[in-house]
């Protein structure tokens, strides 16, 4: 007996159309309404909504024509956001991708790399906000405050010790008088001679550590012998002047010339206890007090300054963000073929070569895609710029994103506000969309 023919499924009628994985139409509507609905409310009508709005006045009961645009290239404030906006696209990115870079590699090399990784991606668990309080905190331009300032004066005063008697100045009825910032004796003294060179001003707290009391010096034959010392005693009336008492300290490497014709014919420093001698060659000289004595001490480098507060910025993005390049960048550098890398050192390449001409290409598109994701971030950046940014530089510092804010809210120009954040868009989608174009023809590979 011959086998029934098989029938074919009869077609589902046109109004019950079937998708492709066999889901009705209506029902994946259904499930995609709630989404949609979503979409527009907080993507599709905000941008809508900015659109239009950046046609019309300050008020918004004014067409306003392009004018809101205008403002865009000719505002002072949103030039120099637009200049900084440049700055940040190109280097902010490139430099976090290139630590990225060499952080994936050569971690990939050592036992530890695992923990390397885990300590250079935690900022990425930090939000913007308080990174940035961090970092305001960081670039503090008092050393006792600042971490950058606190090793960078340590640096410095390791190569440039600073005075400690940068506010001494001269007290009633002293035998010195000021010369070209520092102090000199009124009178040429001569060998046999004490000298007195007493100073005030210096705090109590700022003295040197390892100041003693200062006694007066003895006369010695062939030379001058002197002593200099914080004249001042606490209390009213009390002490006497140019004479140093118990209470007081004397200045320790105080350095002490001694000038004939304008030439320094001899000099020394002051012991703990202020005393110091000179030598016969400095008989019927003037004894000067340099001004290398009293230079203020060195306060490190104004990080948030008008100059340096965008670099500064930036680098505290980088900090944050490194990580987020190294990890991408190591699943790609997971994924390079092993034989080709041993294939290049067998032929005789360096290291160096076979970074540059094999590891660097085949992470090409990984670099790209990073480059380009983190372009995009620094195009939005707003939270470190308005929290580390202190007020007095802030105009410096200023971005888009925070321009766009200050006009919103603070100035009260939503028209200006709205065309800046439609620029914004502007200047986001070509580069999402070489983004996306990059991806998609990834997948294809």
């Amino acid at each position: 007996m011959a086998a029934p023919a098989a029938t074919a499924p009869a077609a589902p009628p046109a109004g019950r159309r079937r998708s492709v994985t066999g889901t009705r139409r209506t029902v994946a509507v259904l499930f995609l309404l709630p989404a949609l609905v979503l979409l527009g409310a907080l993507v599709v009508y905000p941008i809508g909504y900015s659109l239009v709005r950046s046609f019309y006045n300050a008020n918004g009961d004014g067409f306003a024509g392009v004018d809101n645009y205008k403002a865009i290239f000719t505002d002072d404030g949103i030039r120099t956001a637009l200049k900084n906006n440049v700055i940040w696209v190109v280097f902010a990115p490139t430099v976090a991708t290139a630590l990225g870079l060499i952080f994936a590699v050569l971690t990939e090399r050592v036992r530890w790399g695992t923990a390397f990784k885990l300590v250079v991606f935690m900022p990425m668990a930090i939000s913007m906000l308080a990174a940035g309080i961090i970092f305001r905190l960081v670039y503090d331009q008092d050393p006792g405050k600042g971490v950058a300032n606190a090793v960078w004066v340590g640096v410095h005063d390791t190569f440039a010790r600073s005075s400690a008697f940068p506010n001494a100045h001269l007290g009633r009825e002293s035998p010195l008088t000021a010369d070209q910032g520092g102090f000199i004796t009124r009178a040429a003294v001569h060998t046999g001679e004490t000298v007195a060179l007493p100073l005030v001003g210096v705090a109590p707290d700022q003295m040197p550590g390892d100041a003693r009391k200062a006694v007066a010096a003895k006369s010695e034959n062939g030379r001058i012998t002197g002593t200099t010392w914080q004249d001042f005693t606490r209390g009213k009336g009390v002490g006497r002047l140019g004479t140093p008492d118990p209470s007081e300290l004397g200045y320790p490497g105080m350095r002490i010339e001694a000038v004939k014709n304008g030439q320094v014919v001899a000099s020394t420093k002051a012991a703990a206890d202020g005393t110091f001698t000179l030598p016969a060659a400095a008989d019927g000289a003037r004894l000067r007090l340099p001004a290398s004595n009293f230079k203020q001490p060195y306060n490190g480098v104004d990080w948030l300054g008008p100059s340096l507060v965008t670099p500064s910025i930036i680098g505290s993005y980088v900090w944050m963000w490194a990580g987020f390049a190294m990890v991408l960048i190591a699943a790609g550098l997971a994924g390079v073929p092993r034989e080709l890398l041993e294939a290049a050192r067998v032929d005789g390449a360096t290291e160096w070569q076979v970074f540059r001409k094999v590891t660097v290409p085949l992470l090409a598109p990984v670099l790209a895609v990073v480059t380009v994701t983190l372009m995009i971030n620094v195009l939005k950046v707003f939270d470190l710029v308005y929290i580390i940014a202190p007020g007095s530089s802030q105009d410096d510092a200023n971005v888009l994103a925070l321009e766009l804010y200050r006009k919103g809210f603070s100035e009260g120009q939503p028209g200006i506000a709205s065309a800046i954040a439609v620029f914004l868009l502007l200047l986001v989608i070509p580069v999402m969309w070489f983004n996306v174009r990059r991806l998609r023809r990834e997948e294809r590979r």
